[in-house]
């Protein structure tokens, strides 16, 4: 059965940030170094709410699976018609539909919003993600070398774009 998707809630928070602080750990998906709190994570979620940004989560067997969202790519005015959006999904769950459930609807909201280009900042060496975006029509735009530090190694940053 393919997960719900349906719009956060503030009740959604925690399970938001433990499939967040697991990514943290254990992944180049962030380059936070380390996990955030659950303080943080309930301001960056009213943040949200108060902007009129999505939060969208996924829900298999009553359990919060995965999210995604997007924000702005730039507070600069000029910027206002691009955003930059993430997309996790629980540790173990990954490959198995979850990002394209939650990736279709945010898109379509972006475009129901009026936006015009969605990006995405990815790890240059995570190959699946790249992958994942290429699927939804993303396209390769630039390679930063070098810009991120995490697990004691120098990262590379890929930002991919979706003109809408």
């Amino acid at each position: 059965m393919p997960p719900v998707i349906r719009p956060a809630t503030r009740a959604d928070v925690p399970a938001i940030l433990e499939i967040y602080n697991s990514a943290v750990l254990h992944t180049t998906a962030s380059y936070d170094l380390a996990p955030v709190s659950l303080e943080s994570r309930y301001e960056w979620y009213d943040h949200r709410a108060a902007g009129g940004w999505p939060v969208l989560v996924a829900e298999e067997g009553g359990q919060v699976v995965g999210f995604s969202t997007f924000g702005p790519f730039r507070e600069k005015a000029g910027y206002a018609a691009t955003v930059e959006h993430s997309v996790y999904v629980r540790e173990g769950l990954r490959g198995g539909g979850i990002g394209l459930a939650l990736m279709h609807p945010l898109i379509a909201e972006a475009k129901r919003m009026g936006l015009h280009v969605m990006v995405g900042g990815i790890d240059a060496e995570n190959a699946g993600s790249i992958a994942f975006h290429e699927r939804l029509g993303f396209q390769q735009v630039a390679h930063m070398k070098q810009v991120g530090r995490k697990f004691d190694r120098w990262l590379d940053l890929v930002f991919m774009q979706l003109t809408l």
